[in-house]
């Protein structure tokens, strides 16, 4: 068996199963993964290769799991209180909660880099940044349908730089958001890259950050803070691709579209429309982003079936999509483990009797 090595054992086989599909499904995960019903199973995979990483739940002897032997070993706790041993994890959270524990625990040995999949550049990160003077014009669901159109295909993110995100419309309401991004890239300790992988969720095979919720947060960010976040998520991620939905009320909003290697324009075809994009154009010129003017594409709305106005991309279609997709998604990986707590979790065919590979969960 090639590569590093995540075990999971749990005497509630659908738990593991269900946390070992939710690791897969991190695409920068640099570890095969295995799950066990038993410690027997355990010391069977141990003789055959190296463990890096073993999680144990369940109620087994304190004797069998002192034989143990891994390069970590997390203990997860069903009962929830806490405790003062640092490989005590509790069982029953978020998939998203339980790998970050993982990780904070493996940072305090400068191991956290170890657990994913490092990037070597052979070209440039492209920045989509999406951005319109004209209202109403379906500007975010572009930015979405854009991403998961791009997200086929390529590795691809998508941040909201809205003042009003829209929480809850487009995006669940509970999560990490892109707040939380920024207060990492802040730090500066090389480890947003790994934070990333337990702050985004998912809409299909797109990645995105929850909008800040507070607007104040937002607007207070300065450009060098956003150019520090936007190079680190370059250098230290899997992300081949950003789309970026810019608000007009951001901090040097044209500094932020400088950075951007392309500038698609959401806009309408009525008098209004073409006078507020006429002005921002000469605006550009004025104060000397002539090279932002050159990077714009408009993206005009198009008249869609039933008189519904959609955008180039489809608005659509994102209109009738992407909010269904925000409410099934929003708690991918914690709805199957919060089921395993209920014994409903789903179960998977193991191999013989020494555990599964993460490659044979299609």
């Amino acid at each position: 068996m090639g590569g590093r090595s995540l075990v999971i054992c749990d005497q509630e086989e659908g738990y593991a199963a269900a946390f070992a599909v939710f690791l897969m499904k991190k695409k920068e995960f640099a570890f095969q993964v295995q799950v066990c019903d038993d410690l027997s199973q355990v010391k069977a995979v141990m003789k055959e290769h190296p463990v890096d990483i073993l999680l144990v739940g369940g109620s087994y002897p304190a004797g069998e799991c002192e034989e143990l032997q891994a390069g970590r070993l997390f203990f997860l706790e069903e009962t929830g209180r806490q405790g003062n041993e640092e490989n005590v994890i509790y069982k029953y959270q978020s998939g998203e909660a339980i790998l970050s524990a993982i990780i904070c625990q493996c940072s305090k040995e400068d191991e956290a880099k170890d657990l994913f999949f490092h990037v070597a550049r052979s070209r440039q990160i492209r920045i989509i940044g999406v951005f319109s003077p004209v209202h109403r014009c379906g500007k975010t669901g572009y930015a979405l349908k854009t991403g998961q159109e791009l997200a086929a295909s390529e590795n691809v993110l998508y941040l909201n730089l809205e003042i009003y995100g829209g929480v809850g419309g487009y995006f669940p309401e509970e999560g990490h958001t892109l707040a939380d991004a920024l207060y990492y890239a802040r730090q500066e300790s090389g480890s947003l890259g790994v934070r990333l992988t337990t702050l985004v969720k998912r809409m299909g095979t797109l990645d995105y950050l929850l909008p800040v919720r507070v607007s104040e947060d937002i607007k207070a960010v300065t450009l060098e803070e956003w150019s520090g976040l936007l190079h680190q998520i370059a250098e230290q991620s899997i992300y081949d691709v950003l789309i970026l939905d810019i608000d007009e009320g951001l901090r040097d909003v044209y500094g932020i579209l400088r950075m951007c290697t392309e500038v698609h324009v959401p806009t309408a075809g009525d008098t209004a429309a073409r006078a507020k994009l006429m002005q921002m154009e000469e605006e550009l010129h004025l104060l000397g982003y002539d090279d932002v003017k050159k990077k714009m594409v408009r993206k005009p709305k198009l008249s869609g079936p039933g008189g519904r106005g959609r955008t180039a991309a489809g608005e659509s279609g994102a209109q009738a999509e992407l909010p269904g997709y925000g409410r099934r998604e929003r708690a991918e990986g914690e709805a199957e483990l919060s089921e395993c707590g209920g014994k409903r979790g789903m179960r998977l065919k193991k191999r013989g009797g020494h555990g599964m590979s993460g490659g044979e969960m299609n």
